[in-house]
């Protein structure tokens, strides 16, 4: 697999995240899951694909969220990861150095 198995992320407001790369086949399952008849990506779909696979600390669901930002905010770093698209954020906030 070209990419790392793990990797810790942390969002706009500081909270810190651990990622999982579930393999390139399941990403293209997802892919595939998180599309509506028309081919559109889900927002909802695509948020519980990205909690349920990817985002293994803290375990989470879309109902733990407070505040749609931060959930947006993670599930875009997770997918990004997934996809190997990570160099298309257009943030400031680094990766978690692992000690």
């Amino acid at each position: 697999m070209a990419t790392s198995t793990q990797k810790k992320v942390k969002t706009k407001s500081g909270k810190e995240y651990l990622l999982q790369h579930p393999g390139v086949r399941n990403v293209t399952k997802i892919s595939d899951r998180i599309k509506n008849k028309f081919g559109v990506p889900s927002d909802e779909k695509l948020a519980t694909e990205m909690l349920t696979h990817v985002i293994v600390d803290p375990k989470l669901t879309i109902d733990s969220f407070d505040s749609y930002k931060e959930l947006n905010d993670i599930v875009t770093r997770a997918y990004a990861f997934v996809t190997e698209n990570e160099d298309l954020l257009d943030d400031d906030t680094d990766d978690v150095d692992e000690d």
